[in-house]
């Protein structure tokens, strides 16, 4: 009976998924725990190996820096997962031997959808994102998904890029790539930018935009890294004039996907049926946040 879940990644101390998802399975009654383990890259095969064997897992949350292989490592993959190379949801079925085979799917685009449609992003949006690894590619198909006409990616290594190319290209969105130095200059023209950049990594940027200031109007960032809140990015933005979007937005948002799923895997899809919007609510106490009166 599938009863164990878990977010992986390195570092995972910070998470706070194992808060979001514990308060999702208590109000739906389910006797699931859901913890956070640090796994390392080359440690996750053999992890993964385990897992299957036990054959009590209902599925694993997946954050950096496992979300590649995580693709790779899955038994199979959703179209979206498919598309971007990039896992950061494992669901569990039951194989015939008792052991557990893992469904990669990636929730992290409905994740910023949804957070920066709850903001009043409207669509159609001028669109940047910050950094080229495993988020970015989510980022990129979420811009295709609001109808962006196309993206331009602001990258240090254009070589180390390549990937969110290849699923601009598949998803059917023009990108670009651009030279990370000067993009504090460049961000007052986009009317959306995700940052996918790590904690902390985008405050030399952040130290450049107040000669920007008042030039952000009508602008939103949405910066994933929420820990430590808000990032130097975040508030140089608002003192520009911009809106932000804080990263735990879509954190929520993907965590209720993945919750829905696991409930699914479990068997208990029918305890979750025509309460989205209650999860997201007790999700949002167990971050902090304020309930939802409208789900975007």
């Amino acid at each position: 009976m599938f009863r164990q879940g878990a977010v992986l990644g390195h570092p995972i101390g910070h998470s706070k998924s194992p808060a979001l998802h514990n308060a999702a399975y208590a109000v739906l009654g389910l006797d699931y725990s859901y913890t956070a383990i640090d796994v390392q890259v080359h440690q996750f095969p053999a992890f993964l190996d385990q897992v299957r064997s036990d054959g009590s897992w209902y599925g694993l949350s997946v954050t950096m820096p496992l979300k590649n292989a995580a693709a790779q490592l899955a038994d199979g993959l959703t179209d979206v997962a498919a598309a971007l190379g990039s896992v950061n949801t494992l669901v569990a079925s039951r194989t015939d031997d008792g052991g557990t085979r893992f469904l990669g799917d990636n929730t992290d685009v409905a994740g910023i959808v949804n957070a920066l449609r709850q903001a009043g992003v409207a669509p159609r949006p001028r669109a940047a994102v910050l950094g080229g690894g495993g988020t970015a590619v989510s980022a990129v198909a979420a811009m295709a998904r609001l109808g962006a006409p196309e993206v331009d990616i602001f990258v240090r290594d254009t070589g180390r890029s390549s990937a969110a190319l290849a699923v601009a290209a598949r998803l059917g969105v023009p990108a670009r790539l651009v030279p990370y130095r000067g993009a504090a200059q460049a961000l007052a023209g986009y009317g959306v930018v995700v940052s996918t950049l790590p904690p902390q990594a985008a405050d030399p940027l952040a130290q450049e935009l107040p000669a920007s200031l008042g030039k952000m109007s009508g602008a939103c960032l949405l910066d994933v890294a929420y820990d430590p809140w808000p990032s130097a990015l975040a508030a140089a933005w608002e003192r520009a004039g911009g809106t932000v979007v804080p990263g735990i937005e879509m954190l929520l948002y993907q965590g209720v996907e993945q919750a829905l799923m696991f409930a699914a895997a479990g068997g208990h899809g029918d305890a979750a049926a025509g309460r989205t919007g209650e999860l997201i609510n007790v999700m949002c106490d167990a971050l902090g946040l304020e309930h939802r009166t409208q789900h975007k």
